[in-house]
């Protein structure tokens, strides 16, 4: 139960950390949108006219929206998780876990890491398109980093897009590698409990053993007395 108790708390740490992972994101997604009056910059392209960099075209906002969306419910259900297990702290200290909610995370993890893998590839590949696009048409532009202390068409704001994108696509990165761990520290809590379990009965008994039943009341079914077999 103690090692149960440890990786259960690493567990609500890396909760905690997926959590700032999925705040940073969508916060940094938003301010570049926000920057870029309402335009998702994702895959974007812009020209250079009259010493101004200007937006040529953009993507539809549901794009960005579909990555703070993503990350913002990471957010949410990381926060509730790490209540629930606070609460469960303080109320008992002796936490045990029923199989079935484990199945629940280990499913949740499985659905968060599929669409933080669309995200990171969403924000990597639309990022570097617009650089792309950054250093083809600005004459004398070396790296779309340095775009940023450029001018840019009024009202566009350009001066910290490359660093929140960035920043945005390090967060998602980092969530999903936490998630990783959160469900192979779940399945192995998993078999921990399955294992501390015995099994009575052989081949019969450990197919069908309720983990609700004792050994002394399968044994008269399985192990009945010599005078009744």
């Amino acid at each position: 139960m103690a090692l149960m108790g440890l990786l259960l708390m690493l567990e609500l740490a890396l909760y905690a950390g997926c959590f700032c992972c999925g705040i940073v994101t969508a916060v940094s997604v938003t301010i570049v949108q926000g920057n870029f009056g309402g335009r998702c910059m994702l895959y974007g392209h812009v020209n250079y006219s009259e010493s101004l960099i200007g937006v040529q075209s953009a993507t539809p906002p549901s794009l960005c929206h579909f990555v703070s969306a993503i990350s913002v419910l990471v957010a949410v259900m990381c926060f509730l998780l790490s209540l629930y297990w606070l609460y469960t702290f303080c109320i008992d200290r002796e936490v045990t876990r029923a199989p079935v909610w484990m199945n629940v995370i280990v499913v949740m993890s499985c659905a968060f890491l599929f669409f933080l893998l669309i995200s990171g590839c969403v924000l990597k590949v639309g990022r570097d398109a617009l650089c792309s696009s950054v250093i083809n048409n600005v004459p004398n532009m070396t790296s779309c980093e340095s775009a940023q202390t450029r001018e840019w068409a009024s009202p566009l704001k350009g001066g910290r897009f490359y660093n929140n994108l960035q920043k945005a696509e390090t967060a998602v990165w980092v969530n999903f590698f936490f998630w990783l761990i959160i469900g192979a520290l779940v399945i192995l809590q998993r078999c921990q409990i399955y294992g501390s379990k015995p099994l009575v009965g052989g081949p019969v008994g450990k197919l069908f053993a309720d983990p609700s039943v004792t050994a002394a009341e399968t044994e008269p079914f399985f192990n009945p007395p010599a005078g009744q077999q």
